[in-house]
């Protein structure tokens, strides 16, 4: 789908009886969630039973497998994301009846309405970022709702309605949606080109973060080691909206002596004292501090937010462990753009830098998307390079059609050829054999992509153990 139509979102009590077109996705049962426990009745339907789909039944919700008109009964407001097509016969329907049709950004913005809203936004890094601050805030009592784009390790959710006032949302750029959100806190970790498949052009991604800030209400947080986050503070104050930066070039949260600590990360923000995570990169030290920013803003003490941040221990497919045997460690991350894929590189090199020091690091890497495989083909050869060897999966088309001449290959073949092995591996199956053949103890293997790749993890662990 391309960009989605703006709309005005309505307060969440408007909404009447809400149908969901895919309801078991990570973002759109994160809405119906907190609806259900805010006493609205929720339908939807979804191709195919999961254990989401299986907690909203247990909290009220009907959903129905498969998609049908006859599933659009008894319904004010249907909610669309962008995976729905326009020749889903409930959408159809929907619109046969003169329904209020909404997609999911602006369902998030109605059951935003009304709290202290603090919106993520950037290329890379918002549910880390999201996922920091909701836990930060309640470990120190303030108990927010929220709405990530993953799932939190410590709950195991998405989203859920809290008690407090303030509300924490993983702000989605991916398809302009987010211009839908009204935040009074806005944080933006980067801008870069990605999503060219919708916005056809880099210069259309930074305008439309430039439309965001718009939208904020009171005070934005923004990286002043990234260019286009920088460029966003500018227009930001041009509009007089305070701003507040981090970064380690400078910024009013200067980050110093970022350094890895085992798993960890430890660093100190000049002027308050330092900051140990249980995660590792220097990227996430960067996270952090935006976290530690936006809570402050809301009024929490430093040291509160720093002992809260402590207990993060990630979110689901951020660099998350999978298990570990023969003394080979296997992770599983979301990366599926060049940057991405370079931060968690290097933080695996981090990682086994600290602990034994001769391992190496395995890349395995399912590019999403033919047309971002075509945009990206020599970024994301040059990021897999950090690895000492990657193999390189065919492409998850996701929602899109192949592309004559776009596949793994592509991309095994921009991987600079030197200290760095590589390996195209169109038959998925055959990559746990693969690795087992080749990791040795001391290695780490990390599962890169936001396709199915994330199935091999378990699989790559049980042939290790044999």
């Amino acid at each position: 789908m391309s960009l989605v139509k703006l709309v005005d979102p309505v307060a969440a009590e408007e909404l009447g009886r809400v149908h969901f077109i895919g309801i078991g996705g990570a973002g759109m049962s994160g809405i119906a969630r907190i609806l259900l426990k805010r006493g609205v009745r929720v339908t939807g339907s979804d191709a195919r039973s999961s254990d989401l789909v299986t907690e909203l039944r247990e909290l009220g919700a009907t959903i129905h497998i498969g998609h049908a008109a006859s599933n659009i009964r008894d319904v004010d407001t249907v909610v669309v994301s962008t995976a729905i097509r326009d020749s889903n016969p409930e959408l159809g329907e929907a619109l046969r009846q003169g329904l209020r049709v909404i997609p999911r950004a602006a369902a998030l913005a109605s059951v935003m309405a009304g709290r202290t809203a603090v919106a993520v936004a950037g290329t890379h890094g918002k549910t880390t970022t999201t996922s920091m601050l909701t836990v930060a805030l309640q470990k120190c009592g303030a108990d927010p709702s929220y709405c990530v784009g993953g799932q939190l390790v410590t709950t195991g959710l998405g989203a859920d309605e809290g008690t407090g006032e303030v509300f924490v949302a993983e702000a989605d750029e991916s398809d302009g949606s987010f211009l839908m959100l009204a935040p009074d806190i806005a944080v933006v970790t980067n801008v870069e080109a990605d999503h060219l498949d919708n916005y056809g052009d880099p210069r259309a991604v930074h305008d439309s973060f430039a439309r965001f800030v718009e939208r904020i209400g009171s005070v934005l947080i923004a990286c002043a080691d990234d260019p286009g986050a920088a460029q966003v503070a500018a227009a930001a104050r041009a509009r007089g909206l305070r701003v507040i930066t981090y970064g380690v070039s400078g910024g009013d949260y200067r980050l110093a002596d970022v350094r890895p600590d085992g798993f960890g990360t430890t660093f100190t923000i000049e002027g308050l004292g330092e900051v140990r995570l249980a995660v590792p990169g220097a990227h996430n030290a960067l996270n952090a501090t935006s976290a530690i920013a936006a809570a402050v803003e809301l009024g929490l003490p430093f040291e509160d937010v720093r002992d809260g941040l402590a207990t993060f221990t990630g979110a689901k497919r951020r660099f998350e462990a999978k298990g570990e045997a023969g003394g080979v460690a296997v992770f599983d991350s979301y990366a599926h753009h060049p940057t991405e894929l370079a931060a968690d590189l290097r933080a695996a090199r981090d990682v086994v830098a600290s602990y034994s020091g001769d391992g190496r690091v395995i890349a395995i890497f399912q590019p999403h998307l033919y047309s971002r495989t075509r945009f990206f083909a020599d970024e994301f050869g040059a990021a897999l390079a950090l690895a000492d060897e990657a193999i390189v999966l065919d492409v998850y088309g996701a929602r899109e059609d192949p592309e004559p001449g776009v596949s793994g290959a592509m991309v095994a073949s921009r991987v600079p050829r030197g200290a760095t092995e590589v390996a195209y591996a169109p038959d998925r199956n055959a990559v746990p054999g693969l690795v087992a053949s080749r990791a040795r103890p001391g290695d780490i293997v990390l599962t890169m992509g936001a396709g199915d790749v994330t199935e091999l993890g378990p699989m790559i662990v049980a042939e290790l153990s044999q």
